[in-house]
């Protein structure tokens, strides 16, 4: 705990009442956070109050190593946005969202070779190639050379032209006509030339008039009755319209709209800023964040930060979700673009569709850091909005009770971690206590062992010893109701729902107290859902199998006079299959069950037999 808590809530309390920035500073006066308050004295206050529950981990790193603070008083709220986003360009405070300026510049390269490749790149090299640019954007610029390789079917291999003529057959690309087959040695370079021509033309001109003049071409082609050129010309117009056609991407409202969304996983969260220019997908950003305790706060963050220092503001703005301040951001845009600027959380439509594109680029770009796909970080971060989770349930425990009527009553564990399997945490459960076949009073079994078990080995922080951040139940509300009293008797807060099939076996919704949470209309979520309730049922499933296998073949060795229930189950104990059985001696049949000389020989006899 910091030793100065006691004079800086002391100095905090004698704070005004007005709005303001407050800066906090380490032991060597270094400022390492910068906020905005509406009313200084209760938002500064806040921070040094001793084991404050609203605290974050983050919040109480900073607050150890604030040594002094000071404030900057201005006349209103939105005064306050505005200098604390100037406050935290200058001194990059250790403790807020800092973004980094990583655009640079980007280049388009058309090397210098008897047949040119075009290429991206991130720099000017002295190489003699000639650089169309520079560009800000390497989206632009990485798919306006992937659209022009593909219009106009450059080679993108590592051949070397013209040496490589004919020394191989053509390549993938050149059968699925993504590739003119320059390597079968049949265009010459004169011919080649005047095609990476019109491709330069396309990318400084766009396709407009390059169109008309292909088909001016094409006409005079088929004039001549050099159907072969008409052809590759005919191909050629398609493959440009067909790219111009698919950069529209979606249908939007605004000539200039900006579209974002957030993906979190465990601390690690990352933003997709769509860019439409000119009713187009013109540019595309992701920034990427670590040590994120509340996703709504960096929202808030970077959105004032982004839009704040922005040049270009778009006429509307679609977000994932709303945030605190929207309506200062708001009239704070209006006031520097001079025309109102639109923030808003579409739930259906193309923006929605546009939303959750923004979605699964952000989860891809996060994915990148924490090592998972895009798919197990969008179901993760849809699951814990779905379910309403303070933070990304990073390890995740399910349970499921197998039985056969009121024998052989087993429970299953299974453990998914980050959103995969993690199989050397999967447990199993022999049901010892229950009578008859009751699942509500399995389950309970199950937990109750499981959560003591915690107690006892927590110290290890693996296996048993390690809580889940989530706890799914292979059921409905009662299963979740029976289980809730013991997490609350343990003092533990985890979040228990159970998975409800339908009539088909198949994953329908998630259950809780009151009542059931679909989730179909989140397919992210929807998969790992029921890919998590598959996984459990089918390790349930497999155990009973097991144990019943096992106690069936405990009653065929009851037919051995001498040998009762006991002893068949401590030779089982001992040797745990049939052929581990019919290996062993009389005399370790013997001593595993301590069974007379005779009774040995005649299960021995009995065991070859079988």
């Amino acid at each position: 705990m910091n030793p100065n808590l006691e004079r800086l809530s002391a100095k905090a309390r004698n704070c005004t009442d007005m709005p303001g920035v407050y800066l906090m500073k380490n032991q060597k006066g270094e400022v390492i956070y910068v906020g905005k308050a509406k009313v200084l004295k209760n938002r500064v206050s806040q921070y040094f109050q001793p084991n404050n529950p609203s605290h974050t981990d983050k919040v109480r790193r900073m607050v150890e190593q604030v040594e002094d603070f000071d404030y900057i008083l201005v006349d209103s709220e939105f005064e306050a946005l505005v200098l604390e986003c100037s406050l935290i360009k200058q001194y990059s405070p250790k403790y807020n969202i800092l973004l980094k300026d990583d655009k640079g510049y980007h280049y388009i390269r058309v090397s210098k070779e008897p047949f040119p490749r075009v290429s991206a790149m991130k720099m000017l090299l002295d190489d003699q190639a000639e650089y169309l640019g520079p560009y800000i954007s390497s989206y632009a610029v990485t798919e306006t050379v992937d659209a022009v390789n593909k219009a106009f079917r450059l080679p993108t291999c590592a051949r070397k032209f013209p040496q490589d003529f004919r020394k191989g057959r053509p390549c993938l690309n050149y059968h699925i006509k993504q590739c003119m087959g320059l390597c079968r040695g049949r265009i010459s370079q004169e011919e080649y030339r005047e095609i990476l021509n019109q491709a330069l033309s396309y990318i400084k001109k766009g396709s407009g008039n390059l169109i008309e003049r292909l088909e001016q071409q094409m006409e005079e082609a088929a004039e001549r009755l050099d159907f072969e050129k008409a052809a590759r010309l005919r191909d050629r117009i398609a493959a440009i319209k067909k790219i111009s056609d698919t950069q529209k991407v979606y249908m939007i409202q605004n000539e200039n709209q900006d579209v974002l969304a957030f993906a979190r996983n465990g601390q690690n969260a990352a933003v997709s800023i769509l860019k439409f220019r000119n009713y187009r997908l013109s540019d595309k950003e992701d920034h990427v964040f670590s040590d994120v305790d509340d996703l709504s706060v960096l929202r808030t963050d970077f959105l004032n930060q982004y839009y704040l220092s922005a040049s270009d503001l778009p006429q509307q703005i679609e977000l994932d979700a709303d945030f605190s301040g929207r309506e200062l951001l708001e009239s704070y845009l209006r006031e520097k673009k001079g025309k109102k600027v639109q923030i808003r959380i579409p739930q259906r439509g193309d923006p929605r569709k546009m939303v959750e594109m923004a979605f699964q680029n952000a989860s891809e770009r996060l994915s990148k850091k924490v090592e998972r796909t895009g798919h197990e970080v969008a179901a993760l971060d849809e699951l814990t909005k779905l379910l309403g989770l303070p933070k990304t349930p990073e390890y995740i425990e399910a349970y499921d009770i197998s039985n056969l009527g009121e024998s052989d009553k087993v429970g299953g564990m299974v453990v998914f971690e980050n959103g995969r399997p993690l199989k050397k945490a999967y447990r199993k459960f022999q049901i010892k206590d229950v009578e008859g076949q009751d699942d509500y009073s399995s389950m309970r079994e199950v937990l109750k062992r499981r959560l003591n078990r915690y107690f006892q080995e927590k110290e290890s922080g693996e296996g048993f010893g390690r809580l889940p951040d989530l706890i799914l139940l292979d059921g409905g509300k009662g299963h979740v109701a029976a289980i809730r009293p013991i997490l609350e008797k343990l003092g533990l807060e985890i979040p228990v729902y159970g998975m409800v099939k339908d009539s088909r076996h198949r994953t329908r919704a998630i259950a809780e107290d009151g009542g059931e949470i679909a989730i179909a209309g989140n397919r992210s979520a929807f998969r790992f859902v029921t890919n998590v309730q598959d996984e459990v049922h089918r390790y349930a499933i497999n155990y009973q199998k097991t144990v019943h296998k096992k106690s069936t073949f405990e009653l065929t060795l009851t037919r051995v006079e001498g040998i009762g229930p006991k002893k068949a189950a401590a030779l089982l104990k001992e040797f745990k299959t049939k052929a581990e059985l019919q290996k062993a001696t009389p005399e370790m049949l013997r001593q595993a069950a301590k069974l007379s000389e005779k009774t040995a020989k005649e299960l021995y006899d009995f065991i070859q037999e079988l």
